[in-house]
């Protein structure tokens, strides 16, 4: 495996597995691997398939608020890990490369980024949108793969290859999660006992939601009743919501996919989480 820290050097091992005819599938992670993660290095390794893993905690997706200083990093770890699991090259620039004296480009999308995780955290998605374009652009991926957890993530990102021409595929890879349901994420280390038993409430509130309204159930008080049971567990909700699985639009017509998507905070960890919920007739 490939450990690269420089464009030219990223750019020369991309060139040489094109020449071997190779197909480039990329794996954007900001780290603090886990199972998730290799999920997505699974889905990525096929045959004629060079994987690279970007590891990048990208300050421009952090507001002045959030967890940037203390957002967990374990490079050596993760880059053993990556080894074991048969990623081909793992991408590990600094700061200065993604981001040189002079900076001064932004990608910005509307529609997908303005509600929810869009609205709760002011820039987020701008800096989403920023890094995952020009990851494209560095690696000329073929293909990528991102997490389903970090649904409306993904939304916004199939807006951005779908507005700009990009030729990259994006595939969604089913959410990952702990025996007791609680899906995997990095911030959950931030969860100390009590919270990390409390925390579960997050996806069995989903689910009992989730189920009510795919048989028919009134939606509000489905997401009433799932919002109850996150406070009775110790959650500050930041949004409980049911919108179009594409377009994130809210009051979604029945007869299209949709998803429940939820944030919640427990003490000072935040956690997100959603559910598919199939067409109704």
């Amino acid at each position: 495996m490939l450990t690269i820290r420089d464009l030219d050097g990223l750019r020369a091992a991309v060139a040489a597995w094109r020449a071997e005819g190779a197909t480039i599938a990329l794996v954007p992670t900001m780290g603090a691997l886990h199972a998730g993660h290799i999920a997505l290095v699974e889905a990525a390794r096929r045959p004629g398939t060079k994987v690279i893993v970007s590891i990048f905690v990208n300050p421009k997706q952090f507001g002045p608020d959030e967890d940037l200083a203390r957002y967990p990093r374990r490079e050596s770890a993760d880059v053993r890990l990556l080894a074991e699991h048969g990623c081909d090259g793992v991408w590990l620039p600094p700061v200065e490369a993604m981001y040189p004296a002079g900076f001064a480009t932004g990608v910005t999308v509307s529609g997908v980024s303005d509600s929810f995780d869009g609205a709760a955290r002011p820039g987020h998605f701008d800096g989403v949108a920023t890094v995952v374009t020009k990851l494209f652009n560095q690696t000329r991926a073929d293909i990528a793969y991102f997490g389903e957890k970090d649904f409306q993530q993904l939304a916004v990102i199939r807006r951005i290859v779908a507005d700009l021409d990009m030729s990259v595929e994006i595939v969604g890879v089913p959410i990952q999660r702990d025996d007791d349901g609680l899906a995997l994420s990095s911030r959950n280390i931030y969860l100390d006992d009590a919270q990390r038993a409390k925390a579960v409430a997050l996806p069995r509130a989903l689910g009992v939601a989730a189920r009510a309204i795919g048989r028919g159930d009134d939606v509000e008080a489905a997401l009433a009743e799932a919002r109850a049971a996150l406070h009775a567990a110790g959650f500050a909700v930041d949004y409980i919501a049911l919108a179009d699985a594409e377009t994130l639009a809210e009051s979604p017509a029945a007869d299209r996919p949709r998803r429940l998507l939820a944030a919640a905070r427990m003490g000072a960890t935040r956690l997100i989480d959603n559910v598919a919920i199939e067409p109704i007739g």
